[in-house]
C-alpha cells in the first residue's frame, strides 16, 4: 500500500450493492476519524461527470466498444489528476465506486475480446492500480432485478440483459484470481448490514 494514503475500490455487477457498501464504509471510517474521499467512476471530477452521461445513458448500441474504452479512459485520467492523486498525496483514504477493473470487464469483454486494448491504454494513461479492491459477488439474476428496479436514466448497460451480467460475474471472479494480491471477495447475497460488517473487517485490517 502507498505511504501517502489508501486507494480502495469497489467492483461488482450491476445491482450488487457495491455503491451502498462504498457509502457505508466511508461513513464508518469518517466516524473513526479518517479523512475519506468517496468518489465514483465514470465521474468523480467535473470533466469526468460530463463523460458519464455520454456513456451511461441512451441506446445500448450508442457507442462501439472501442469508443467506450477511449471515453472511459479519458474520464479516468481526469478523475485521477483532479481528485484521486491529490487526495492520496494529502494522506486521505480514497474509496471509489468502480475503477479500471470495470473497464476491463464491461468494455474488454462485453462485445468482443478487447482486454488487450484496455490494458494498453491503462498502461499509457493511468499507470496505477488500487491498493485494495473489494468485489461484491452477487447472483446475476438478483443483481439485474435490483438494478432495473431503480428505474433510473443510467441503465444503458443493464439493457444489454442477463447474459451480459452472467458474463461479467464470471469475468470479475477471474479478475480476482488474476489480481489476487489486491482483491477481496465478499458475498453480496445477504442483507446489507451483514455485507458491511465483512467489508469493514477487511478494510480495518488493511488500515492497520
Amino acid at each position: 500500500m502507498t505511504q501517502r494514503g489508501l486507494f480502495l475500490t469497489f467492483e461488482g455487477i450491476d445491482g450488487s450493492g457495491k455503491s451502498t457498501q462504498a457509502r457505508m464504509l466511508a461513513e464508518h471510517l469518517r466516524e473513526t476519524g479518517r479523512d475519506v474521499i468517496l468518489t465514483r467512476e465514470p465521474g468523480g471530477s467535473a470533466g469526468a461527470e460530463e463523460i458519464r452521461s455520454l456513456v451511461l445513458e441512451g441506446d445500448p448500441d450508442r457507442w462501439s466498444a472501442e469508443t467506450e474504452i477511449l471515453l472511459f479512459t479519458a474520464a479516468r485520467r481526469d478523475h485521477l489528476e483532479r481528485t484521486i492523486e491529490p487526495a492520496l498525496t494529502a494522506g486521505k483514504v480514497v474509496i471509489c465506486d468502480r475503477f479500471a477493473d470495470s473497464t476491463r470487464m464491461y468494455q474488454g469483454l462485453s462485445r468482443g475480446d478487447l482486454r488487450g486494448l484496455v490494458d494498453q491504454l491503462h498502461s499509457l494513461m493511468i499507470k496505477r492500480e488500487p491498493d485494495m479492491t473489494v468485489l461484491i459477488d452477487m447472483d446475476p439474476h438478483t443483481g439485474l432485478s435490483r438494478a432495473k428496479g431503480r428505474q433510473g436514466a443510467e441503465e444503458r448497460f443493464e439493457d444489454f440483459g442477463p447474459a451480459l451480467q452472467r458474463k461479467m460475474r464470471a469475468g470479475f471472479l477471474a479478475l480476482a484470481e488474476e489480481f489476487s494480491d489486491r482483491f477481496r471477495i465478499v458475498d453480496g447475497n445477504r442483507d446489507m448490514d451483514s455485507v458491511a460488517r465483512d467489508v469493514t473487517k477487511i478494510v480495518t485490517a488493511a488500515l492497520r
